[in-house]
């Protein structure tokens, strides 16, 4: 059964959007951001970031115990400004990229799935996010 709750995070960047777009859609860095922590990896990115567009990125633990495919489709993106997804089992996700002044604000809002909490959902993306900004702000 298919949740309607929806979790938003956000981080604020010492960048500018164009980029952190960059950032976020290019596999040559996403490969170097989506994990939540230092026990994962992302060896492998797929993305067609264009409106119709998929996308694969592949999550496994470094002991390669577990992993995962987070993959799905873009039903609508404007480039520098929004992305919004359709995941594998129907979850809907937007992404917003706002220049505040020097630095960029990205916003998630995502539809939570049944399997884990709440809570541990939103700790794990908002930890995926953060790695995002520390991995653009390193560059």
């Amino acid at each position: 059964m298919k949740s309607t709750s929806i979790i938003e995070i956000l981080c604020d960047i010492e960048s500018d959007v164009s980029t952190c777009w960059e950032v976020w859609t290019s596999p040559k860095h996403i490969v170097n951001w989506n994990f939540a922590n230092s026990d994962w990896h992302c060896p492998s990115a797929e993305n067609d970031c264009r409106t119709g567009g998929f996308f694969s990125w592949r999550m496994e633990a470094k002991d390669q115990s577990m992993g995962f495919d987070y993959c799905g489709t873009y039903s609508h993106v404007e480039p520098h400004q929004q992305i919004d997804i359709e995941l594998e089992d129907k979850r809907k996700v937007t992404i917003k990229f706002e220049q505040i002044g020097a630095k960029s604000r990205v916003t998630e809002r995502f539809e939570v799935e049944d399997v884990n909490s709440a809570e541990l959902q939103k700790q794990g993306w908002q930890s995926i996010l953060d790695n995002f900004k520390q991995y653009i702000e390193s560059l």
